[in-house]
């Protein structure tokens, strides 16, 4: 098989022309494939990244998020005082009664009102979620109509530097820091005072979303969540963060990869009749080339093989082109709405060498669906009658 091959690379390198549109075609379908993908990585990145292993997410009983949940005041200490939550050392429990609203901002990119979520909780929030720090500015004083705004916040609306005034639920709200959450979905949100948000939107200040809480260790959850079970005051219900923001993530990963995945197999249906087309004219070009080669002895099989290997070729070359043309998005930021909050939802593309691989594999599946049929006509050409062409 070793001449078939060389033969192979010598007829692509001398038909580049027609061998190039086959590449670029596979080229484009993978590139739009890993940047999917990649859109539905760092999503579900994102949410994910936002919890902790040590923080549990309370909510009532039945809720699937904090915007369909309601937590009391009363519930809140009966829940500080359960088994497996921290206690700082002048014995405050680390426990975040956080209440959530929607507010419309002014987007940039698409110059109109998109749906912002502001977060009302308490300085002690900080400690509770530690990934999230203050890196200008300062943390809101409680009572005062203050925000601070995550990092993707700042980048998605307008209106939102520091010491800017921005109005919302009828009061005026002055931005006194911005705060770096590493990546994770606090960067897209805006913090407040809780009491203040609520009594702006009219709500009752003891009543919650949620409750965020940090344990004493990641093993302590199940006894937090069979002592909330067994209260009969309570009607809650306890996840790991992480667990709560990968759920969070379902939905809308879900839709972009199966998106994905639909708009790779449209374009990939157009890709595999441009390498039919390919390889169909190569065969027909080099008809009495192959029955030269079966006269020397290959057979049918080995001249079928190696038309498949000459389409896995090319194929390979599309492949490995659409994982470097899609390289620049890798990291960059944008945003869409989470489903499950209705508000805006910063992250960024994440491509791995495992989406590359999958990219890669699928330009070699368009190869070889792309090869087989021309390689079977290949295989079959009449040696004697091949050979007595002019």
């Amino acid at each position: 098989m070793a001449v078939p091959v060389i033969y192979n690379l010598r007829s692509i390198r001398a038909r580049w022309g027609s061998t190039l549109v086959a590449v670029a075609g596979i080229a484009g379908v993978v590139a739009v494939f890993v940047a999917m993908l990649s859109m539905a990585q760092g999503f579900r990145k994102t949410l994910v990244s936002s919890g902790s292993v040590r923080n549990a997410m309370v909510r009532r009983g039945g809720a699937n998020s904090e915007m369909e949940s309601v937590v009391t005041l009363d519930m809140v200490k009966i829940v500080q005082d359960c088994p497996g939550v921290v206690r700082r050392a002048d014995g405050r429990p680390l426990v975040s009664p956080e209440a959530v609203v929607i507010a419309a901002f002014h987007h940039r990119a698409t110059d109109s009102d998109a749906l912002a979520q502001i977060r009302g909780l308490s300085p002690i929030a900080l400690e509770v979620h530690e990934g999230v720090r203050v890196v200008r500015g300062r943390i809101f004083e409680p009572g005062q109509p203050e925000l601070v705004e995550g990092r993707n916040a700042h980048n998605m609306y307008t209106g939102l530097d520091l010491g800017d005034e921005i109005k919302f639920g009828g009061r005026a709200w002055r931005v006194v820091g911005w705060m770096d959450a590493g990546g994770t979905s606090f960067d897209s949100e805006v913090w407040a005072d809780s009491d203040l948000l609520l009594q702006t939107y009219q709500r009752p200040t003891w009543v919650f979303s949620s409750c965020t809480l940090r344990l004493a260790s990641p093993d302590a959850l199940g006894d937090f969540q069979r002592a909330i079970a067994a209260d009969p005051r309570l009607n809650l219900q306890a996840d790991r963060e992480t667990d709560y923001f990968a759920k969070q993530s379902r939905a809308v990963a879900t839709m972009i990869t199966v998106l994905g995945y639909l708009v790779a197999f449209v374009m990939g249906v157009g890709a595999v009749f441009g390498a039919l087309n390919t390889m169909y004219s190569a065969i027909a070009a080099r008809t009495r080339e192959i029955a030269t080669l079966r006269a020397l002895g290959f057979s049918g099989g080995d001249v079928m093989v190696s038309m498949v290997v000459e389409s896995l070729i090319i194929a390979a070359i599309g492949g490995l082109l659409g994982c470097i043309l899609v390289q620049p998005i890798n990291g960059h930021t944008t945003s869409t709405i989470n489903w499950q909050t209705m508000s805006q939802l910063a992250f960024a593309f994440q491509i791995t060498p495992k989406l590359m691989m999958q990219g890669f594999l699928f330009a070699l599946f368009m190869g070889a669906v792309g090869g087989f049929l021309p390689a079977l006509r290949a295989s079959r050409i009449p040696v004697a009658s091949a050979l007595r062409e002019l």
